[in-house]
């Protein structure tokens, strides 16, 4: 595959994870809120290469205006 191939198909694969991610986060978030929840939620995604966890992101999402 060219390089070209491979930088198209990488940034079409990190859209649909975008995309997805963040409508999965939004639901997520929205739930807790609704459910009381005031305190940030703890996140994390894993990036998993053919059955090979490559990358661990960590995080905190704050649900609130004022945190």
């Amino acid at each position: 595959m060219s390089d070209d191939g491979f930088n198209m198909s990488l940034r079409k694969y990190l859209k649909r994870v975008g995309v997805t991610s963040q409508q999965a986060i939004e639901e997520a978030t929205r739930s807790a809120r609704d459910a009381g929840k005031a305190a940030p939620v703890e996140a994390r995604m894993v990036l998993t290469i053919d059955g090979k966890e490559v990358n661990v992101v960590e995080g905190q999402i704050t649900l609130g205006e004022n945190e």
